[in-house]
């Protein structure tokens, strides 16, 4: 048993672990941030007696932040039907262009988006399958498959049994495609690569090509920016699409940027980022695209890099 001091030390230095297991569980920066901010309160609520009773404050806030993400989710569905067009994860932007143009006060707050670590488990293409799980399949399975959590911790965010958080896990593993073959970072960074300058040269023949034939594009603009009500289905139906698009938008200049830790583009106006593009790859096509232009999401973007 620690002191009180050593105690609130080590629950401090939790900030960024609880910020990637919430983003993961939610797929947004900003209700992840207000769930660890608001497991801290009831932290720093607790009498120091409490506080000095809990051999383990960071299992203590994971186990709080896990059941608020919980809560979350439970409302987010609703919510998201509330939502104008369809919903998608929130970007992010690659850790080394975190940053620019902000400053470099050291007293400044450090955004979210800068604590989390990128790796296949924050991809778009991921995070839209855990969109698919029930509340609790997705807690389970990102705190065992993706954390490592034990059954026996779990059990205690979602006040189960171990046996019944592990029926969660493997149903929500169910609900994730079979891995394709993979595809290696320079792979599609290459094919990224020739979507932008396909899109840049008009060249319908070649961006046809570059998709696969039941290519989806997903766009969200949360009724905050114009775009596609619905998914655009086809790969040449995508391809007449991203070409208006070039024509009703003269001076948009497109940059090859990682997004969530793979190749993807954005899209610039004026100075200013108004579109992230996510890719995911089949057979050496592109698959799928996910598209945010909802400004809300595109924060983290804002002066990160995109010189």
């Amino acid at each position: 048993m620690g002191t009180a001091a050593t105690g609130i030390d080590e629950a401090a230095g939790e900030r960024r672990q609880l910020i990637n297991v919430a983003y993961r569980l939610l797929g947004s920066l900003a209700e992840s941030e207000d769930a660890v901010q608001e497991a801290y309160a009831r932290w720093y609520a607790l009498p120091r007696s409490r506080q000095e009773e809990v051999l383990s404050p960071g299992a203590w806030l994971t186990t709080v932040t896990g059941r608020i993400c919980l809560d979350v989710l439970g409302s987010a569905r609703a919510r998201r039907e509330r939502y104008v067009g369809a919903w998608l994860p929130d970007p992010l932007p690659d850790r080394a262009e975190w940053g620019h143009g902000r400053g470099t006060d050291p007293a400044r707050p450090a955004d979210p988006a800068e604590q989390l670590v990128l790796d296949e488990s924050v991809t778009m293409a991921f995070l839209v399958v855990l969109e698919s799980m029930t509340p609790a399949e997705r807690v389970a399975f990102v705190l065992h498959d993706v954390f490592r959590y034990p059954f026996a911790d779990i059990a205690h965010v979602l006040r189960k049994t171990p046996a019944a958080c592990k029926q969660l896990a493997a149903s929500a593993r169910r609900r994730v495609p079979l891995a394709p073959a993979p595809v290696t970072a320079a792979a599609r960074a290459d094919v990224v690569r020739q979507v932008k300058q396909a899109w840049e040269t008009k060249d319908i023949a070649a961006l046809v090509d570059l998709l696969d034939p039941a290519a989806v594009m997903t766009a969200d603009g949360g009724g905050r920016a114009s775009t596609v009500p619905r998914p655009v289905e086809g790969g040449a139906r995508i391809a007449q699409y991203m070409l208006a698009v070039a024509d009703r938008a003269p001076g948009l200049e497109l940059l090859e940027r990682s997004v969530n830790g793979a190749p993807g583009l954005v899209a610039r106006q004026g100075g200013a980022v108004m579109t992230v593009a996510a890719f995911d790859l089949a057979e050496g096509r592109v698959s799928r695209i996910w598209v945010v232009r909802n400004p809300e999401k595109l924060r983290p973007w804002t002066g990160s890099g995109t010189r």
